[in-house]
């Protein structure tokens, strides 16, 4: 984890940028989908939504969901990626609903500079690594 300073201007550039998107997307891909089939699974799609834990915790503190909730929440999330509804999620579905929640984070952060910890391989991450190498070129 590190602590870095991004804005929406950021996210924006890293995703319109084709090359470094489309590799990372790639990678994330790979690294998720655990028998190679070039699918993603419901199982191998939870365990990443996991690691999120979004629903899980509160502000840092961990807080005690209905079990059945949080289910349907990761089924609701599922489906969002299965944009062909056929079980599983292909390159092509993952990479667009990734660009769609990545611009919707943008657009959320606006184009004021925030700080924020960020995990090492998340795409928010790479998307500040893409920024400061232009910067640096």
């Amino acid at each position: 984890m590190s602590v870095e300073v991004l804005d929406g201007a950021t996210i924006v550039n890293f995703v319109e940028d084709e090359e470094a998107f489309s590799g990372s997307i790639r990678d994330r891909f790979d690294n998720l989908d655990a028998d190679h089939d070039g699918l993603l699974s419901y199982s191998e799609m939870l365990k990443e939504l996991q690691t999120l834990r979004v629903f899980e915790t509160h502000y840092g503190i961990d807080v005690k969901m209905d079990p059945d909730e949080l289910s349907r929440i990761y089924d609701s999330l599922f489906v969002q990626f299965d944009h062909d509804s056929n079980g599983a999620v292909d390159l092509e579905e993952f990479k667009a609903e990734t660009k769609q929640m990545m611009l919707a984070m943008a657009t959320g952060l606006g184009f004021l500079p925030v700080q924020m910890v960020l995990e090492k391989d998340s795409f928010l991450k790479k998307a500040v690594e893409r920024e400061s190498t232009k910067l640096a070129a």
